[in-house]
């Protein structure tokens, strides 16, 4: 009992090992993305890819999608896991979730929206738990639950009831297929399923997969019992040597791929690819770079790359990728500093050894080639170069220099550290050779097919990595820290008879970080700032003119020229190639960059072997890296752009293009213009986010972008891939992007074109209003003017009349002033006058009383006739009235009309009550009064007695201010 069941054990392992055997010595780049990255569930379920390339996946927290730069999650109305994801020749893509199916489109704007087919399931079946699997013919989608099949086309619903269960549905040479458990696998045909095939072994296990395998034969994959044919619908099981495997690890999902080729995805033993007759191509699992050996469902790209969707994350495969990686110790990922190509062997020098293996005769890939790598004995420790001379392989190292034999190592020296070989001569075979070492250089003499150690070259006990010999066969050799040296050697090679130093001070950019090298057939130095020359005329180092052009300003580390005269370089762990096989423009060389292998190359002891086009190694940090440069620049084709989501920045849910262009309910390639959208104002600030779909070259792309109607130029080449314009000014604009890859290729530009509207206040109506409005200020501003104007001629009138009125009130005062000062001449005058009559008076008194004393102290008689006569003459001075006429003059000119408005309250005055009331409002003195008439005094007091009567006058009243009221009254009668 126990020896059959300890055979089964062995042959299972037997199994499993001759699985394990068949992986390739290679193993393509594995980019792993976790739920951190993409934000959204850790498990998937399954995945698809629709015409731009872009990939769906289901998810336990909805649709995922990603298009090479930015991940978008897509959630079911009832948040459920999608279990399954199909797309149909329309784009629909069809997922189906727990108790919800359905499928996605977008909207006039692009932006993917969910329509759900629950509706048009009956209610009695709308509880259905999880879509398992979906399959898509034509315009026929079936969804598979364990409880129903619901069959969607045209709108219509048609629910399948099984007798147990439903195991699996499935599309294979135009037919659908299901198995139901209990009933074998069913066939749907004229609208019913019906038997197909009711082998036994399908009550045993679930059927995963149907798929092409011959013209009448279908490959069938089952969960726990491997593969099968089915031919006349009945199975025949396939044996394959990884039937072990299957039966353990199980099929989860299986698909054919092109070159009759099928893609296994297994729940615990990850991802197999297997020919047509069973045997394994290649396999990834976790010890390869998985995340998990749980593989849900996978799927290759268009770029014939695999994707995985896993029970925890998301792997991405470069299986058509031009670079793979090498791992010479897969326990160890141990640094690789040398690579060679020896006797169908592949060597590789790391810091733990030597490691070989055999590689497949006639395979112009060796990645491709199946095998495991072996220790070669006698290498352990540090391996520096390897290096094809004289039909032997040799291999500088820690610990000396040895030969090559197969998988064994022979040392010819322990000289401790050999850093490379170089041989004096170029001629088949060279007798001698000369290695640089830690303490130098060493000579190495070759005789009798046998190499020699030829002891130390005497002179230089400096380190010299890098050594190269000239067409003088002169050897030029340098140190990064000390400069550049030119060794002239001995006849015999033992010695240095002469040796130079070479710095900054003859022309190298730097006294550091100096290497030589020799390309096409002249030593050169790859320096911090491009590759220099040495020129003997003037002694000096120059440019290389050849490279100048290309690698001037770089950092350059190494140099190394192919057997076609193509150019490899490295500059801070970049590595780029100057192709003179493909000239472009002005250069006789195109230049390619390999951005999967930015940073991976050891820095200070890079390695490059070209063995052919097909076949180029780079020493890496980890392991080796393949490069098929052939298939590279096969590979890189014009990128695949898409333009993604279109946001106003700062607005929550605010996706005004999601990536699809639409015109009718249909997706087109390129916007239709007659629907392009307008915006407002308030929403001028926009992110816009674009992608290449061609993952491999991910880091390889660089964008170009324009903003027509902003932006003036294209701007410069970038790997960005959003880009943000904030507050747009009103108007129309087209966002133009296009992407090219490393050789220049560029993509056809993807645009998007919108319309920013104006402000609310710079719409038409607002212009027209403030056209109205402006009209309105105009005359409104005329209206003012012009009652500004008024305004200010009435003020102007009233100014002109207030100057008028103080003219003629200055013209009235002038008159008044030269009216008072005649009045004052004239009242002067009356007093001048009535002083002269009152001293007149006087004076004729005074004669007269003379006269009369003379008379009378003389006795003179006034009889005499001369003596009346002038007595007489006196007193007609006296009575005369002239006097009085002047008089009355002056004084009517002064007090006007005094005597008429007298005469006319008075009429009955007499002359002398007339003259008497002129003297007594001139305020004289009765004195004075009395000698102006002539009278005495007393018959003064009496006149005025008479007068006061006649005026009417009270006691109380005086006199003189009644008269004066009367001088300025206005009464007439």
């Amino acid at each position: 009992m126990r020896r059959p069941l300890l055979l089964l054990i062995l042959l299972f392992l037997c199994f499993i090992r001759a699985g394990m055997a068949q992986d390739q010595m290679a193993s393509p780049q594995i980019v792993n993305y976790n739920n951190e990255q993409y934000k959204a569930g850790i498990q998937n379920w399954d995945l698809a890819q629709d015409k731009n390339g872009i990939l769906y996946f289901g998810n336990n927290e909805g649709l995922l999608s990603f298009n090479g730069s930015f991940w978008n999650l897509i959630r079911l109305p009832n948040f459920t896991s999608v279990r399954s994801v199909e797309i149909d020749t329309k784009n629909r893509i069809f997922v189906g979730g727990q108790d919800e199916l359905g499928y996605f489109f977008p909207d006039d704007h692009g932006v993917l929206k969910y329509h759900s087919i629950v509706p048009l399931i009956p209610e009695k079946y709308r509880k259905f738990a999880d879509i398992w699997n979906l399959s898509i013919l034509n315009d026929e989608v079936v969804f598979r639950t364990t409880t129903a099949i619901i069959h969607y086309k045209d709108g219509a619903v048609k629910v399948f009831k099984p007798e147990v269960s439903w195991e699996f549905s499935g599309e294979a040479r135009g037919q659908l297929f299901a198995h139901s458990k209990g009933q074998g696998l069913m066939v749907y045909e004229e609208n019913v399923w019906k038997p197909y095939c009711t082998d036994p072994i399908l009550n045993n296990s679930a059927v995963t997969a149907i798929m092409e395998y011959a013209k009448d034969t279908l490959l069938v994959s089952t969960l726990k019992n491997g593969l099968f044919l089915m031919h006349d619908r009945k199975l025949i099981a396939k044996k394959t040597m990884l039937d072990g495997v299957f039966y353990n690890d199980r099929i989860y999902y299986a698909k054919k791929i092109e070159g009759e080729k099928y893609l296994i995805g297994t729940t615990s033993g990850g991802v197999m690819i297997i020919n047509k007759a069973g045997k394994l191509v290649q396999r990834y699992t976790y010890r390869d770079g998985l995340q998990n050996n749980n593989v849900r469902a996978c799927i290759i790209d268009q770029s014939k790359n695999l994707w995985l969707a896993l029970d925890d994350g998301i792997d991405y495969i470069a299986i058509n990728s031009a670079v793979r990686n090498i791992f010479p110790d897969k326990s160890k990922q141990i640094t690789s500093y040398a690579v060679a190509g020896f006797n169908n062997r592949l060597y590789i020098g790391t810091s733990n050894g030597l490691y070989v293996t055999p590689v497949e005769p006639g395979l112009k890939d060796l990645s491709l080639s199946k095998g495991s790598f072996t220790e070669v004995k006698n290498t352990k420790g540090q391996v520096w170069s390897l290096s094809e001379l004289n039909n032997h392989l040799l291999m500088g190292h820690e610990d000396g220099f040895s030969v090559i034999e197969g998988e064994i190592a022979r040392q010819i020296y322990s000289v401790p550290g050999t850093w490379l070989f170089q041989p004096v001569s170029n001629v088949f075979p060279s007798a001698d050779i000369i290695a640089g070492s830690y303490l130098g250089l060493q000579k190495i003499s070759y005789q009798n097919g046998n190499f020699i150690n030829g002891d130390k070259v005497e002179g230089i006990t400096e380190s010299l990595r890098f050594i190269a010999f000239d067409n003088d066969n002169h050897i030029w050799a340098s140190h990064p820290y000390h400069g550049v040296y030119r060794f002239e050697l001995s006849a015999d090679y033992k010695k240095i008879v002469k040796q130079d130093v070479y710095t900054d001070k003859q022309g190298l950019p730097s006294f550091m970080y100096n290497y030589v090298f020799k390309l096409k057939n002249r030593v050169v130095i790859a320096t911090e700032n491009g590759v220099y020359e040495y020129d003997p005329i003037k002694n000096r180092f120059t440019p290389f003119p050849l490279l100048n052009s290309a690698l001037k300003g770089m950092p350059i580390q190494y140099l190394k020229e192919d057997a076609k005269g193509n150019v490899w370089f490295v500059s801070n762990k970049k590595v780029g190639v100057l192709d003179f096989t493909q000239p472009r423009e002005n250069q006789p060389f195109s230049i390619h960059y390999f951005p999967q292998l930015d940073g991976k190359v050891v820095g200070g002891f890079e390695s490059i072997y070209v063995m052919n086009a097909e076949n180029v190694f780079i020493g890496a940090n980890k392991g080796a890296y393949h490069l098929n440069y052939t298939k590279y620049l096969q590979n890189t084709s014009r990128p695949q752009l898409v333009m993604g989501s279109i946001r106003i920045i700062g607005k929550t849910d605010s996706v005004i293009f999601g990536g699809y262009f639409m015109k009718n309910d249909a997706i087109i390639a390129s916007q239709d213009l007659s629907g392009s959208l307008r915006i407002g104002n308030a929403f001028n600030s926009l992110h816009f986010e674009y992608s290449s779909t061609l993952f491999e070259h991910r880091k390889n792309i660089e964008f170009s972008y324009q903003l027509v109607g902003f932006d003036n130029t294209w701007s410069p080449w970038g790997q960005k891939t959003e880009k943000d314009y904030t507050n747009l000014p009103a108007g129309k604009y087209t966002f133009t992007v296009k992407a090219r890859n490393s050789v220049g290729n560029e993509s056809d530009p993807v645009s998007y074109s919108f319309e920013v509207l104006p402000a609310w206040y710079q719409s038409i109506w607002m212009y027209v209003f403030y056209l109205l409005l402006a009209g309105l200020l105009i005359y409104l501003l005329f209206k003012w003017q012009k009652k500004k104007h008024r305004i200010e001629q009435a003020k102007l009138s009233y100014l002109h009349q207030l100057e008028m009125d103080r003219s003629e009130k200055e013209i009235v005062r002038l008159e008044y002033e030269k009216l008072e000062a005649d009045v004052d001449y004239k009242n002067r005058e009356l007093s001048t006058m009535t002083m002269h009559l009152v001293q007149r008076g006087k004076v004729l008194a005074k004669i007269k009383d003379v006269i009369s004393t003379v008379i009378k102290n003389h006795d003179i008689n006034d009889s005499s006739p001369s003596f009346r006569h002038l007595i007489r003459l006196i007193r007609d001075v006296e009575k005369s009235d002239q006097d009085w006429d002047n008089f009355s003059m002056h004084f009517n000119s002064v007090n006007a009309d005094f005597f008429n408005k007298l005469k006319d309250l008075y009429p009955d005055l007499t002359p002398n009550e007339l003259k008497l009331s002129a003297y007594l409002k001139m305020n004289l003195s009765t004195k004075e009064i009395a000698q102006l008439m002539n009278i005495t005094i007393k018959a003064v007091e009496v006149g005025r007695y008479r007068l006061r009567k006649k005026l009417r006058l009270q006691p109380e009243t005086n006199l003189y201010d009644f008269l004066i009221t009367i001088s300025r009254s206005d009464v007439t009668g």
